[in-house]
């Protein structure tokens, strides 16, 4: 299995690889990918980590599980490949984009545009069997994905972590509001977006808050 993950996240976790529950999760993955459809690819599993190093991290937008329809997952939560139709979530996130910044609805769904300016797209489990929702839960990958949030908040500042529902909000619980900008609201999903996903603003308020500390603004 060819996985990428870029040499500073690497580093920072080293303790993480090295520890019994990652090897048993290692061994759990490379079963289900022997054995089954397991989304997403095996080199797209770290790819949050892989394109958005942890010393250009300027937001942090966390997911529960990875898309479990044919072709949706890429690695990158909330995002799909160019030409896949929108999930639900996606396409919310992209109207209250368009509603606080006035940007028009994009054409693609893959949101490496934002990785690549510093957005973490973090899935709390990062792989999951295909149309079985949550089925690669409580095998280690939350255990991993919580070092992750720890290690940025204890390392650096000055970060926006865009808490979405309870679930994501209960992971990034850890981390420091003094130092850092934490939004909360509904998740986007369509059961609950009208409860406070529409018309948070997350992103204009993204853009000011990094802007305000010297860092160039997200392109939304």
């Amino acid at each position: 299995m060819n996985v990428r993950i870029h040499p500073e996240w690497r580093e920072l976790l080293q303790e993480e690889f090295d520890a019994p529950y990652f090897s048993s999760l290692v061994e759990f993955v490379r079963g289900e990918y022997a054995t089954t459809k397991v989304y997403p690819t095996g080199a797209n599993i770290f790819r949050a980590l892989d394109l958005c190093p942890p010393s250009e991290v300027k937001v942090v937008i966390i997911g529960q599980d990875p898309y479990h329809g044919e072709g949706q997952a890429n690695g990158l939560c909330f995002s799909v490949d160019e030409g896949i139709q929108f999930p639900p979530s996606l396409r919310n996130i992209f109207k209250e984009i368009a509603s606080d910044l006035g940007k028009p609805i994009p054409t693609s769904g893959d949101l490496v545009r934002w990785a690549e300016q510093g957005v973490l797209l973090l899935n709390s489990t990062l792989t999951v069997r295909a149309h079985q929702a949550a089925s690669h839960a409580g095998h280690g990958w939350e255990q991993f994905t919580d070092a992750v949030v720890r290690n940025l908040t204890q390392r650096r500042e000055g970060i926006v972590y865009m808490l979405w529902g309870n679930y994501a909000q209960r992971k990034g619980a850890i981390v420091d509001s003094e130092r850092n900008l934490v939004l909360r609201c509904a998740h986007p999903s369509p059961l609950s977006a009208h409860n406070g996903f529409f018309g948070s603003r997350h992103f204009s308020q993204a853009n000011t808050y990094l802007a305000a500390h010297g860092l160039s603004p997200i392109e939304w």
